[in-house]
């Protein structure tokens, strides 16, 4: 079910025209990782896992000319392709990336906390794909998002702002509609997808403000993901906050982070 609520929200007009239309970093801490992982993998091939409307096309082209690029809804594939012509792009599902052999890649994006969207067998099947088709002491970057983080526990209070205090009356009479329109509607949601939340063994499936709450997404904390990506043969090597783009460390204060962005290296298996 997290899944079929997941892929209706992307592919759906507005999910279409929002990540038609994105570009440039999400946050400090997002710059601080591929700037982290950029020297290492200069000029290696790079594999962009979730591209949506190519918002990390240019970001991760101006590292490597050596880039492809896959998503798992038919409606992403089209746009990027109509945005970033003549580049590699490809509908594909991570959970499953078989067309690609063994240690093909030096480095697996998978940005805007995309491995959220998915079931928890299902994010260890991305992690395991990740394994396979990085090369030996390559790279993983990925997000996401943060248990003990600001937005776990938002309401649809969340959706509330004050209204544009314009001098012209139709301005505000506009503004004051469509904020009412999206506390319906994320109330609405709210209260339908709610009873899917749950808590377990340091990861917690909720539904999320974005869209307004039309996600359901998954949470962990920063130790859990570390210990996740051990056992499929990735060491955590960086992790970076995305409040402040901080690089965190063991015993931080993480309150004020919604989400991780981490940095994961193939273990070298010893001859």
């Amino acid at each position: 079910m997290q899944d079929r609520i997941n892929r209706a929200v992307w592919s759906s007009r507005s999910g279409r025209n929002g990540f038609a239309v994105a570009s440039g970093w999400t946050d400090s801490g997002e710059a601080a990782a591929f700037s982290w992982v950029a020297q290492q993998v200069q000029h290696q091939p790079i594999l962009d896992v979730g591209v949506g409307g190519g918002r990390t096309v240019a970001l991760l082209t101006a590292i490597s000319n050596d880039y492809t690029a896959v998503d798992y809804t038919p409606e992403m594939v089209t746009i990027c392709r109509r945005n970033h012509p003549g580049i590699r792009v490809q509908q594909m599902d991570a959970r499953d990336m078989s067309v690609f052999p063994d240690e093909s890649f030096e480095l697996v994006v998978f940005s805007y906390n995309g491995i959220d969207a998915v079931d928890y067998p299902g994010r260890r099947a991305i992690l395991r794909e990740f394994a396979r088709v990085l090369k030996p002491g390559g790279l993983a970057l990925f997000s996401a998002h943060n248990l003990y983080g600001p937005s776990y526990r938002e309401n649809p209070l969340h959706l509330l702002r004050r209204p544009n205090l314009s001098a012209n009356p139709i301005s505000v009479c506009i503004d004051v509609a469509r904020i009412g329109y999206s506390l319906t509607i994320g109330t609405v949601n709210y209260l339908r997808y709610s009873p899917l939340n749950h808590e377990f063994d340091g990861y917690a499936i909720r539904v999320c403000a974005a869209h307004e709450f039309g996600i359901v997404i998954m949470y962990t904390d920063m130790n859990t993901q570390c210990r996740q990506l051990a056992e499929v043969g990735l060491h955590t090597e960086a992790v970076f906050g995305n409040a402040t783009g901080r690089h965190m460390q063991e015993g931080d204060d993480v309150r004020n982070d919604s989400w991780f962005h981490f940095i994961a290296r193939k273990v070298v298996a010893r001859s």
